[in-house]
Formats: structure tokens, sequence, C-alpha cells
């Protein structure tokens, strides 16, 4: 038995809590007996002292057993369980692709994903721009389309990690989301109770991004992957760049299009691929699918080439309630809006710099984002042709193609853009697409 005020006294001067401490605040934090402001005083308190490595893996399984952890032993998969999970950022729709893509290479990714919030889009309201798709099934037809398709993009249930979900809100309004720890912890109790044989962890750096610095996404990279692999989980990171959109699109029906022009062929983003076909390598390595990341890559290809890829993705749509039709009809199933117009630049030149995050909240601006979280999306409101570092825009050349439902919200989207994107004669600064592999760290 302990005093939740003597476990949060022991962090606040810097000591080292045990694994009991640390399973009996969660388990009382699930419970409802450890109060809001018991549970915003640790979080400062961690926010300040940091954990260590043990301390990191405590939490975060006390975290993942406080609810439904899934097994799939019974299920008799013939290939590994594996994931992915990105910290997030503008453009972000590697999700739709890389799950069908590790599908049709002999894998199985029970998806389980979020909302956005802010300016990061989410990829659970991409999903649910789909008619008919259903993100919150239940847990058997969950396991049914992971046995069936290879693959299932859902959201979280109230049964996984719902310590997680108390501990994030309190974090949410007390000042601490940004500490690494804690950030580990909820990332990986997620991941961990949805039953993995590997993750791979796409970590963004640059001002689209939750870690701005290449040496904070370097160490929340480093502790994600330590404290996973300390509570048995295979897993590595990746380092990839957020100083622009990663695709060309940004909302919600706009993203899920560029997806499955993506799948089909029709239409692949550079960068977009770039880390998209990395992360997929990565993963069948991890899984023991591939020998070699040459390899990986050569199945990655072959999955696209064959339209096997594409197969899977139209598949998981008609098992989860999607339409049946979804890749030869995408553009009647995801309309978009109708105020539909270019925005060009102040001044003909190269596109020196962009502000990723206002391009973001441009399209929360339009609707297709969050303020707060339980507002609204137009799924059918966004970006496209958003123009990259080092484009050259002029008078016919847009910055992008915004899809607004009222002039003034078009309006307002075009002010946003226009701020967002500096105009030089050349780029300011140039970052790779990936920056390095993470695979041993400690941290």
């Amino acid at each position: 038995m302990y005093l939740p005020q003597e476990i949060i006294r022991i962090k606040r001067d810097g000591g080292e809590l045990s694994a009991d401490q640390i399973n009996y605040f969660v388990k009382g934090l699930t419970a409802g007996s450890i109060s809001e402001s018991q549970i915003s005083a640790l979080a400062m308190a961690v926010f300040f002292q940091g954990m260590s490595a043990d301390e990191r893996v405590a939490l975060t399984l006390a975290m993942r057993d406080s609810g439904t952890v899934l097994s799939w032993q019974h299920m008799n998969l013939d290939g590994p369980v594996l994931d992915k999970h990105s910290t997030g950022g503008v453009g972000d729709v590697v999700s739709l692709m890389l799950g069908p893509i590790i599908a049709a290479c002999g894998g199985y990714v029970p998806m389980i994903s979020g909302r956005g919030l802010g300016h990061t889009g989410g990829t659970l309201d991409k999903m649910d721009s789909i008619p008919g798709y259903q993100t919150m099934p239940s847990l058997d037809d969950f396991r049914r389309v992971v046995k069936s398709t290879g693959v299932a993009i859902i959201g979280q249930t109230g049964d996984l990690a719902p310590a997680d979900k108390r501990f994030y809100a309190t974090r949410d309004i007390t000042a601490t989301v940004e500490s690494v720890p804690l950030i580990t912890a909820s990332i990986l109790s997620k991941k961990l109770a949805a039953g993995l044989d590997g993750l791979v962890l796409d970590v963004k750096v640059g001002n689209g991004a939750m870690m701005q610095s290449t040496e904070r996404a370097d160490e929340l990279a480093k502790s994600l992957v330590t404290v996973a692999n300390g509570a048995g989980l295979n897993t590595s990171a990746i380092l990839t760049d957020m100083n622009e959109a990663l695709a060309v699109s940004a909302g919600n029906a706009v993203e899920v299009r560029e997806a499955i022009r993506y799948l089909i062929g029709e239409f692949r983003a550079p960068r977009l691929h770039e880390v998209t076909v990395a992360l997929a390598a990565e993963m069948l390595v991890l899984g023991q699918l591939a020998n070699t990341t040459e390899a990986a890559v050569a199945q990655v290809e072959q999955a696209l080439a064959s339209g096997a890829a594409a197969e899977r993705f139209a598949q998981m749509v008609r098992e989860l309630g999607g339409p049946s039709d979804m890749l030869t009809n995408y553009a009647t199933h995801l309309p978009l809006a109708t105020v539909a117009k270019p925005v060009f630049a102040e001044q003909p030149g190269i596109v020196s710099s962009i502000d990723t995050r206002a391009v973001g909240m441009a399209v929360v601006a339009l609707g297709g984002g969050r303020q707060r979280s339980s507002d609204k999306l137009d799924y059918s409101v966004g970006l496209d042709g958003i123009a990259g570092l080092g484009a050259k825009v002029d008078e016919q050349t847009p910055l992008a193609m915004i899809y607004a439902n009222s002039e003034e919200s078009w309006q307002h989207a075009a002010q946003r853009l226009k701020q967002a994107f500096h105009i030089g004669e050349r780029v300011s600064e140039q970052h790779p697409v990936i920056y390095k592999h993470i695979r041993e760290a400690t941290a």
C-alpha cells in the first residue's frame, strides 16, 4: 500500500520510482482513486525530473496492462504481426499505403490509429472520410479482418490502455504533453496492447513536427526504441523530415484520394514514396520477412507494381463496410468541397522555406482539422498540389489548390497559405528526407 503523495514526492525530489509504486499509481489512475490534481502533480514532477529507462518501461507496461491486451496466437496467422507509428505531421498519409503493402508481403497489420488534433492530421479521420467504413468495429470483427485481409485500420477502443487516455487528458491541460518519458509510455502502451511482434516508429523532425529539432527528435526516438525493446517488443525508428508537407495534399478525403492514386500507380509524390518504402522495408526486415533492406525494398516495389497492395486496401475497405469499388470510383466516394481555386504567391520566385505548421492550420481553418477534441470535421475540404521547397512559383504556378465550402473560408485559408510560404531566390536550408535509422539505443 502506497500513498499517492509519497510517490509524487519521490519523483519531485529526483528519486527513482519502483515498478510497484508505478503500478499502484496507474491502477489508481484507472480505477479513479487517484485525483486529477495528483495526476497533474506527478506529470509535472516527471516533466522536470525525467525518468530512468527502467521507470519508463514500468510505466509503459502498467499502462498497457490497464486494459485489454490483444493476442494473436490463437488466430494461427502465417506471418508476423507488425505495425508502424508516426509522431504526426502535415500530409502524412503513409499508413494508408504502408499497411496494405506489408499485408501483400506476408505480414499482418492491426493498425490502431488516432484522430488529428492541432495542425496534424489523424489517420482515423482520413478513414472516416470513406463512406460506410467502420473505424470502430468490434474486436471480433477487427481480428477477422486482420486475418482475412492482412490489414485493418481502426480507432482505439476504450478497452485498450484506458490509463493512457486519462493521463493524456490531464497532460493536455497542464502543459506536460512534451515530456519525453510520458510521450514514450503513451505511444508504446497502446502499441504493446495490440500484441505486436514488431514495431517501426516514424519520428518526424522539423517545423511541422512535434519535435522540431533533430536533437529532440533523436532523444524521443532513442527513448521509444529503448523502452519498447525493454518491454519485449522488437522496435526500430526512422527520423524523417517535416519541414514541408509529406504528401502533395493535406486534408481528409483529398489525402485518401492521394493514397489510392499512389497504390494504383497513378501518382507517387517522391518524398512520400521515399518515406513509405523506407518504413515498409524496415518493417519487413524487423518481421523477418526479408533478410536485407535491399531484398525488402524489392518486395515492396513488387507489391506495388503487381497491384497486390492496392487490392489489400480495397479488400480492407470492403470488409469494414466501405464501397466495393473504391479503387475505380474513388472520386465519386470522396467528393471535394465546391469552392475549388488555386492560391498564388504575391510575387514570383522559388519556395525558400515553408511554415509547415501554418499549412496544417490552414486545413484546420477550413474545417478539416480540430481546434478542440469535440470539433466536427468537414472531410471534403483541404489542399492539393502543395508546392514543395525549391519549387518555382509564379502567376501560372500556384502555391496550392484550396478546396473550401465558402468563398470566405477560401479567402481565409489563402491568406494563411501566403504567409506560410516564403518566396526567395533559393532554398534557405536543405533537409534530407530521411535523417537516420535508430535500431539500438539507450535512453
